[in-house]
């Protein structure tokens, strides 16, 4: 099919700001005022906490915008599609779907050392590290939806590996919850981190194949134990920064971050929440909705005023120290910053 945008050139985000639209509620005004964070003067530091990781945002904003500069290979075998359909077996293994769901439920053994099966029960748009498997098409995807077998043992290998991970699969709308086994088998998650990679892969592939409801679930249950619970101490990074950027409704994606945030210690690391408002030079706050906006002249002139009033309340206190007498400086005031660096306190767009 060639390039997806056509003519039209994508321009990649460089930073993750850019790449996360989970706050940006210009057109649902969702936000709840008393749950924005404080707002700090621009004259001062931010706390120093972790940071996100641009990669895993840049992949995740990739995910969720159907990769905008992805091209599609000419031709396409819809192996895919096949290998659900039980016409061909995963390769290198030489293994039919229908063995994997019959024969291997159960074996945690198997499936916790085998790494090539990944990526044939959950393919996605994108290269995995079984070089055998196929990337999935547009068209492919089409199909698979359309076909009902295919659906039918997706879901079965979906709950092969709920079963795999201590979860069980309540109904057809994607609610799940601890399985009877979940004491033992979340142990073991906790402990075998690369799994958690292969979770990020199930959720990506529920979405490209019609079960993107399936996903706000899972990644909910997985949220509690983590930080609720604390079953699952291990994966709250991952939940955070990986599984919950996998949902492509912004609502959602807000609704599990409050949740999270209102879980997580120390909550000063947070760092998944809305961007901080700061505050300009000359003490005021960012214009809210309706309010029209100051330029660069008037923030000069408010710069010009504060230190102009600053500068007259130093000559006071000069004037009124004892002759001869030394007298330490009280202000706590740094320098006010020029407009290049106001710029940098005013909030990052994100895309």
């Amino acid at each position: 099919m060639g390039n997806l945008l056509g003519g039209w050139r994508f321009k990649e985000p460089s930073t993750v700001e850019e790449c996360d639209s989970t706050w940006d509620t210009d057109s649902e005004g969702e936000e709840r005022a008393e749950e924005e964070p404080q707002e700090p003067a621009c004259n001062q530091e931010p706390p120093a906490k972790a940071r996100r990781s641009f990669y895993a945002a840049k992949d995740l904003y990739k995910y969720r915008h159907r990769y905008p500069s992805y091209k599609e290979p000419r031709m396409s075998e819809f192996r895919n599609l096949r290998f659900y359909l039980n016409k061909v077996p995963l390769v290198p293994d030489g293994v039919y779907i229908e063995e994997i769901l019959t024969q291997w439920r159960g074996d945690y053994e198997k499936l916790e050392n085998n790494h090539t099966y990944i990526q044939w029960l959950f393919p996605l748009r994108e290269q995995g590290l079984n070089f055998y498997a196929q990337e999935l098409t547009q068209d492919e995807i089409k199909e698979f939806q359309g076909s009902r077998e295919a659906r039918r043992r997706f879901l079965q290998a979906y709950t092969l590996m709920l079963d795999f991970y201590g979860i069980k699969l309540l109904d057809k709308s994607g609610n799940v919850s601890r399985s009877s086994k979940w004491q033992d088998r979340f142990q073991h998650l906790n402990e075998s981190q690369h799994n958690y990679l292969r979770i990020t892969r199930i959720l990506k592939s529920l979405g490209e194949l019609g079960f993107e409801a399936f996903k706000m679930p899972l990644v909910r249950l997985l949220l509690e134990e983590a930080l609720v619970t604390s079953t699952l101490p291990n994966m709250r990074h991952s939940a955070l920064e990986y599984f919950v950027y996998t949902l492509r409704d912004r609502a959602q994606r807000r609704a599990l971050l409050r949740f999270a945030q209102h879980h997580y210690v120390p909550p000063q690391d947070f760092v998944w929440g809305p961007q901080q408002r700061r505050k300009v030079c000359g003490g005021g706050a960012r214009p809210g909705k309706g309010e029209p906006a100051r330029n660069l002249t008037s923030l000069h002139a408010e710069c010009k005023e504060a230190a102009e009033e600053r500068g007259m309340c130093e000559k006071r206190r000069s004037d009124q120290q004892p002759a001869g007498g030394k007298s330490k400086s009280t202000s706590s005031v740094r320098p006010l910053r020029g407009a290049g660096e106001w710029l940098q306190c005013t909030d990052t767009i994100p895309l």
